[in-house]
């Protein structure tokens, strides 16, 4: 009897992150981190701040990840990233890659000035923001990452967030680094591709990855990926890339499904009005005709 043909999956099976770690269930944050580290490989030195990938990755003593971890104060991600790069140079250790991992509370608000910094030099890193839209590992807080419309503890109903979510990736582009990419754990062959491209480029380089989170969005673990994967067919989260701040490439085609799928799965938006699902509708589609143009 013939043997079927093997299937040739573009995800690496080297696995640097153990299992038994302390992720809830349905964590994208623990995804991004996998599929992140498959994209670089041992050769590499991480850098967390306070988050939950830091209590997942490495409460002492001990660590889920089979590479070095240096866990920082939260406002100081990027720079000491920039520090072990400098000292790697010195040392003649130019193969190893030097990962700034924080979530969006890290980087869009308390991080973001040594992020931007760092970028202004164009330190040699390559910077990840798993995005799971607040601070969750210290109580589902909102962050200026946080959708408007969305409950949090610091928003609660009928008092939710009444403000867009911050857009981190132009605030990126206006410094002109050399590569910026978006990506979700509902596409791990993207994301990993995006993080191989990232590391063969020298200078700041800035990855968001769209990670759900089961606890602080309210939805069923099991739901993770599709929910992921509705994030990007709903426009919610497009996915593309940007070199030199100038040339963009769109990495994926909106499937238009309806945003309303994407929004009734999740009970953080369980008091989202007619109004409010209107007015995403329309940042959605202006989103789209801005990545567009720029993307020609």
């Amino acid at each position: 009897m013939d043997r079927p043909a093997q299937i040739k999956f573009p995800i690496p099976e080297e696995e640097l992150v153990y299992s038994g770690h302390t992720a809830c269930p349905g964590c994208g944050a623990a995804l991004a981190m996998k599929y992140v580290l498959k994209g670089l490989g041992p050769r590499t030195i991480i850098v967390i701040p306070p988050s939950c990938m830091g209590t997942i990755a490495a409460g002492f003593p001990f660590s889920s990840l089979k590479i070095p971890v240096l866990r920082i104060p939260f406002e100081s991600t990027a720079i000491s990233a920039s520090g072990i790069r400098a000292a790697l140079d010195v040392m003649g250790k130019e193969d190893i890659h030097v990962l700034a991992w924080a979530g969006d509370g890290g980087t869009f608000d308390i991080g973001l000035q040594a992020l931007s910094g760092s970028a202004e030099r164009n330190d040699n890193i390559i910077y990840v923001c798993y995005d799971n839209e607040g601070y969750m590992n210290t109580g589902i807080q909102r962050s200026s990452s946080t959708p408007a419309g969305a409950w949090t503890t610091t928003t609660p109903a009928p008092f939710v967030k009444d403000t867009p979510k911050k857009d981190i990736v132009r605030i990126m582009a206006a410094h002109n680094i050399p590569y910026i990419a978006t990506a979700s754990i509902g596409y791990p062959a993207d994301l990993i591709r995006k993080v191989k491209k990232a590391k063969e480029i020298g200078g700041t380089r800035f990855i968001l990855i769209f990670s759900p989170c089961p606890t602080g969005w309210r939805y069923s673990p099991e739901m993770t990926i599709r929910l992921a994967k509705l994030g990007t067919e709903t426009g919610i989260f497009p996915l593309y890339e940007i070199e030199n701040g100038e040339k963009y490439t769109l990495s994926s085609k909106r499937s238009e499904k309806p945003l309303r799928d994407y929004f009734a799965l999740q009970g953080r938006f369980r008091n989202l009005t007619k109004e409010n699902l209107q007015q995403f509708e329309e940042r959605v589609e202006k989103e789209r005709e801005y990545l567009k143009r720029l993307a020609g």
